[in-house]
């Protein structure tokens, strides 16, 4: 789908921009980046550039944090026998794993709960909690759920166990009955507080920070880093704040792979054990194999990976998981071959529809958010994807940039069984019979938000850059901007008007190009991926303006620079 290229104001003149470059030690392009993006101080640049440890906030700006680290500290020192119940996705596998991981470290035995989810579906549940009162336990964390698990928290506490719960999803109207709750969303609805945006592993994280200066002894929590970096791109919760500084210290350990799983998990998604990652490979690389056990069924397989205490353990995981996520990905083209064939029949007969809810009985339940993504990506409009479950229709929803899903559902409750979320993607189920009336009322709820018009996606664009200007020196700069994601997008440029030299197409819809600035007598090779149909083919020779990020390719062995194309238009 075309963007409308929105170009970034610049913030001062170029003067200021030099000087602050020179102190900074960086191109002028970075300083320019940089204030683009709402950093306007010298030392606001300085420390988005070097986000050490030590300006990470304090554990204490999470409400409930400082109350549920002693609790924990209480019952571990009372040899209460400890519990800690996650998810099934990356975040709460690796949010599961940290805690572990830390506790061994003190020598504590921990056992763990992590739901499949075809059986026990998202967040805690009744069943669980008495099997594991069976087993022994008395202190139950959660962690990466349990704010909306009023009934699972009510039955612990009637058991007469002690329970924290430690989250980071959205809380409803009150917090359940637990001994101390923690989430940075309980005092921050408004999303102002500095750990607001958290993944379920960096309130973890904290937490055990937290819970390191009560015991006895005090461990170095830093080699955990790497599992809240893997945990916390894959959540796809802003790269900003504390989230950046974890994520950036994170991926030092992701390199260093000392952690034997994640050295086989690098292997398994085709890069050099000791290879330095960015956010986009862990997002698109390692966190779909460890996504990959949760989204078929059980999630074990993913965390004995992470807790692997050697290659030779590690080695055949990883394997496994990597043959999962290829079933996963053959999975997904196929659903996701009939939910666009599904939208495009809504939008033939209703094509202002502002969201798409689509629905086959057969499809995974662990797949069709990918899907949903890829819908919204192709139409650009919200879209809850739904299948069926033992008469019950369970799904996931994803949205626009401009679209509060959660807020959308919010409207539709009285039609739904149960949902959480937040503003970007959602879960939710309901009776079989209420779909017809979803449907009018989701429709009616992106309406509300986003008027009668289909919206066309839009592309941010930093500035206008000729190819000549494109050269190692800058990419070496911009890695300086890493990570990547969202709230800190890769910055995209934007050619001068270029001559197609060379276009084809390759694998199943993808574009090679070579491009050529006439003006500043330059030339470059182009990679649009996914992006076959969006190009007509007659371009050789056309003149056109393109978006790109520039990219180091590998291939061979030996680097060169190419572009990857988000878009083009006409000069």
């Amino acid at each position: 789908m075309p963007n409308i290229w929105k170009f970034r104001e610049r913030g001062g003149s170029p003067a200021d921009s030099d000087r602050m470059a020179q102190e900074l030690g960086v191109s002028p392009l970075i300083v320019e980046i940089l204030s683009s993006r709402g950093l306007k101080t010298l030392g606001e640049m300085d420390r988005f550039l070097s986000p050490l440890l030590r300006h990470l906030e304090r554990p204490g700006c999470i409400p409930g944090l400082a109350e549920a680290a002693r609790v924990l500290a209480q019952g571990i020192a009372e040899g209460l026998p400890l519990a800690v119940w996650g998810d099934y996705d990356v975040d709460g596998v690796t949010s599961t794993a940290l805690v572990k991981n830390f506790l061994a470290e003190h020598g504590v035995e921990v056992r763990h709960f992590l739901p499949n989810r075809l059986e026990h579906g998202y967040g805690m549940n009744v069943e669980g909690v008495e099997q594991l009162y069976e087993e022994g336990v008395r202190l139950l964390l959660t962690v990466d759920c349990g704010i909306s698990d009023h009934e699972p928290v009510a039955r612990a506490r009637e058991l007469g166990m002690v329970v924290v719960v430690s989250d980071h999803h959205l809380p409803g109207e009150f917090p359940p009955d637990a001994q101390a709750v923690c989430n940075p969303k309980l005092a921050c609805a408004d999303g102002e507080c500095p750990c607001a945006d958290l993944a379920g592993v960096g309130v973890a994280l904290l937490l055990m920070a937290e819970l390191n200066r009560l015991m006895p002894k005090q461990i170095d929590w830093r080699p955990l880093l790497d599992l809240v970096a893997l945990g916390t791109v894959a959540d796809v919760v802003p790269l900003t704040g504390p989230n950046r500084i974890l994520v950036k210290n994170g991926l030092l350990m992701i390199k260093d792979a000392k952690r034997p799983g994640i050295g086989a998990l690098k292997e398994v998604s085709g890069y050099d054990r000791l290879a330095a990652l960015g956010a986009g490979q862990i997002g698109f690389g390692l966190a779909p194999r460890i996504n990959a056990a949760g989204r078929l069924g059980d999630p074990q397989t993913a965390l004995d990976l992470l807790l692997a205490p050697d290659l030779a353990t590690a080695r055949p995981l990883a394997e496994k998981l990597d043959r999962m996520n290829a079933e996963r990905r053959s999975e997904e083209d196929s659903i996701l071959a009939e939910a666009l064939e599904q939208a495009e029949q809504q939008l033939r007969l209703f094509p202002k529809a502002m969201g798409l809810v689509l629905m086959a009985p057969h499809w995974h339940p662990g797949i069709i958010g990918i899907v949903a993504s890829r819908v919204v990506e192709r139409h650009y409009r919200p879209t809850l994807l739904l299948c069926e479950e033992g008469g019950v229709l369970k799904g996931s929803g994803r949205s626009i940039s401009e679209f509060d899903l959660h807020g959308a559902l919010c409207a539709c409750a009285d039609l739904l069984a149960g949902f959480g979320g937040h503003r970007q993607a959602a879960g939710l189920s309901l009776p079989a019979e209420n779909l017809d009336a979803l449907r009018a009322r989701f429709h009616a709820a992106c309406v509300v938000q986003l008027g009668e018009e289909p919206l066309t996606p839009s592309l941010k664009v930093d500035s206008e850059l000729p190819l000549s200007a494109v050269d190692f020196n800058l990419l070496k700069n911009l890695e300086q901007l890493q990570p990547f994601g969202m709230g800190n997008p890769e910055p995209v440029f934007a050619t001068p008007p270029v001559q197609v030299r060379e276009h084809r197409v390759f694998g199943k819809n993808h574009v090679r190009m070579t491009l050529a600035d006439m003006e500043a007598k330059a030339v470059l090779s182009a990679k649009a991926w996914r992006m076959a149909e969006q190009f007509p083919y007659d371009l050789k020779g056309k003149v056109l303006r393109f978006a790109f990020t520039p990219k180091i390719d590998r291939f061979n062995g030996v680097p060169k620079i190419e572009l990857n194309i988000k878009d083009w238009r006409e000069k």
